[in-house]
């Protein structure tokens, strides 16, 4: 009996698990249309908002995401998580597994519980299929205007958000419409599927209930004033009740997070992609209440630096680095700093020890590159900017670097090929189409010609150039 109970309990579990992972009708399109969307969807997000692509910053969140992805079963497609340099409050997540944070919203947050709760329900919603549910009853639209007004629902239709409403407005030009939106069952299924892998993950699940209060008390502002989350997000009051009722039922588990890490990064937002006015001031104060403080020192020294004063910056970075000497974020920037203020040798010495702790991010080895193309030491530039592409293929700065290197170097082949690839991704034809002939009439690599003469032919629509 023992046995019979324990396989009735075993199987009951799993199709509760499989009522919660695969809803009802959440199989509509399939995978392959899914990511067609997302990519259609992506497309439109990147035309109208500037992504942040901030190696600190954007590393620190996908891990994040990936460890609450962890504690789902397996999916059929590969999560990615991003900023956008936004100052509305909102969150979102395409088809197929893109999940997007404005800045504003993450300056609101004051530790990673926060984050981790607004990634857990946003990832659910991919889980879900929500968003996909919805396309698939309208199918008769056409793939690209769906995902025009998909793009314009999820980054905030009303309030303040004048270019989303601008996307779904173009997209519906033709005379055609749908309704594309989180329903409140939608919403509570999400917090529920979030607040499960919280706790899988190591978190206790208040975080999302601290931010959904944060987001609810806005609301006395105004109407231009009202998170775009809630605009979109629906029945606030009605989550907020059932979170506080499941954090109450459920044990709440001590969570073991290292708060330095959502710290250093949440510094980092605030001094390069905040409001100037408010980011000195914040972090003057701070250094001054705090002096001891090495993210107060940092984000003084950022705050700095982008306002023009880089002496008191390098000042400043170098008190944070007392109590962080280790910190390759820190002495990047460190290095930065110094090389755009002409120390070019001090940031050469910076960027070798930053990059000998982190050799995964790419700015590091582009201004150490460019410290070695400034001091003169060329081969060694072409070294670094060589390493730099064949890891990180889309660092479009590295290639413009390269070819100016070659061309110091007198390899005048590679110089163009280099600069006809960097204007390529650019969109710049004229001067892509330039270099390319130029690298075509001068190179020998019959691999490189080959290349060259399918970019060409990509370019003009020719036959292959004689």
């Amino acid at each position: 009996m023992r046995v019979i109970r324990k396989a009735f309990l075993f199987c009951f579990v799993l199709i509760f698990i499989i009522n919660i992972l695969v809803p009802k009708g959440a199989l509509c399109i399939t995978i392959q249309e899914e990511e067609e969307m997302s990519r259609e969807v992506m497309k439109v997000i990147i035309k109208h908002y500037e992504v942040i692509n901030d190696s600190l910053i954007v590393n620190y969140i996908n891990q994040l995401g990936q460890k609450i992805v962890l504690s789902l079963p397996p999916q059929p497609f590969e999560y990615h998580f991003y900023l956008i340099k936004n100052d509305e409050y909102n969150a979102f997540a395409t088809p197929a597994g893109h999940v997007f944070v404005n800045s504003g919203l993450m300056e609101a947050m004051e530790n990673e519980e926060e984050l981790a709760g607004i990634l857990s329900h946003e990832i659910a919603h991919v889980v879900c299929r929500h968003i996909s549910q919805q396309i698939d009853r309208a199918q008769k639209i056409g793939i690209a205007t769906l995902a025009g007004i998909a793009a314009g629902i999820l980054l905030g239709v009303g309030g303040s958000a004048a270019a989303a409403n601008a996307i779904t407005m173009g997209s519906a030009a033709a005379g055609q419409s749908v309704q594309l939106s989180y329903s409140r069952e939608d919403e509570f299924q999400a917090d529920q599927i979030g607040l499960v892998c919280l706790t899988k993950a190591g978190y206790n699940g208040e975080g999302l209930l601290t931010m959904l209060k944060k987001l609810w008390s806005r609301r006395w502002f105004g109407p231009d004033q009202i998170p775009t989350y809630l605009t979109t997000h629906p029945a606030t009051e009605e989550r907020m009740a059932n979170i506080d009722t499941w954090l109450e039922q459920n044990k709440k588990i001590e969570a073991h997070i290292d708060a330095y890490n959502f710290s250093r990064v949440h510094t980092r937002l605030v001094a390069v992609y905040g409001d100037k006015s408010v980011a000195l001031r914040k972090f003057k104060a701070a250094v001054e209440k705090h002096p001891e403080d090495p993210l107060a020192q940092y984000g003084y020294g950022l705050i700095l630096a982008r306002t023009g004063d880089r002496k008191d910056a390098i000042d400043h970075l170098k008190r944070a680095l007392v109590k962080n000497a280790f910190d390759p974020y820190m002495l990047k920037d460190l290095g930065q700093i110094y090389f755009l203020d002409g120390q070019y040798r001090e940031a050469l010495n910076i960027l070798e020890n930053s990059a000998s702790i982190s050799s995964n991010d790419p700015e590091v080895f582009f201004y150490l590159g460019r410290a070695q193309m400034e001091l003169g030491r060329l081969h060694e530039a072409a070294v670094t900017f060589e390493e730099l592409i064949e890891k990180n293929d889309d660092y479009p700065q590295a290639l413009y670097s390269l070819g100016e290197t070659y061309g110091k170097l007198g390899r005048l082949d590679e110089a163009h090929y280099c600069l006809g690839v960097y204007y390529k991704k650019k969109h710049d034809v004229k001067n892509a189409a330039f270099h390319l002939k130029r690298a075509l009439e001068l190179m020998q690599d019959p691999d490189k010609r080959e290349k060259i003469e399918k970019m060409l032919k990509e370019i003009h629509g020719k036959k292959k150039p004689s």
